[in-house]
């Protein structure tokens, strides 16, 4: 009874939006991070809305490193409104401004449309209907001026998307003989 009680309130904070406070103790690539809370728990993060160009592709690290100037070692505030497969929370990760130093700055900077903007990941189109109709506003026109700037993975004269980059590594399926 206990487990379905913990199970049904996880459901209801992640349909309805959970938040949560922490240092940003980890990037894995230029769309996930680990953040630590003040109880010491690490959370895996993977910024909604985005997608970023895989370790081994072209812009990849590059995309790593923009988003750990802007968020490793930092307090961050998490939004949050579900899990991915892997177990990752799917959120928007809130940072201080760059310049600002003090621990009261406000955290007014949404890293993953930081990412777009600087050119460092796609807008992820196929999970613009879990976001907000404004936030799908802001991160297309983020995405479309990166392209028209060329900025970032945009010098790139012919960009692949990340889905389409994990798509063309998959081992084809094996055929065999019944």
């Amino acid at each position: 009874m206990k487990i379905l009680l913990a199970s049904l309130l996880l459901a209801a904070a992640c349909a309805t939006g959970a938040e949560l406070e922490g240092k940003v103790v980890g990037v894995s690539d230029g769309d996930t991070v680990t953040v630590l809370d003040a109880s010491k728990t690490q959370h895996k993060i993977r910024l909604a809305g985005i997608d970023a160009p895989e370790k081994g592709q072209a812009f990849g690290q590059r995309a790593k490193e923009n988003l750990s100037s802007l968020v490793f070692a930092r307090p961050v505030r998490i939004e949050w409104t579900k899990e991915d497969r892997y177990g990752r929370k799917v959120a928007k990760v809130w940072v201080a401004e760059p310049g600002c130093t003090v621990p009261s700055c406000p955290k007014t900077l949404d890293a993953g449309l930081a990412q777009l903007t600087t050119g460092m990941a796609w807008w992820y189109r196929k999970y613009a209907r879990e976001q907000s109709v404004e936030d799908r506003g802001r991160y297309e026109f983020a995405e479309t001026e990166a392209k028209a700037r060329r900025a970032g993975l945009w010098r790139d004269a012919e960009p692949i998307a990340p889905w389409d980059w994990r798509r063309s590594r998959r081992a084809p399926p094996r055929y065999e003989p019944g």
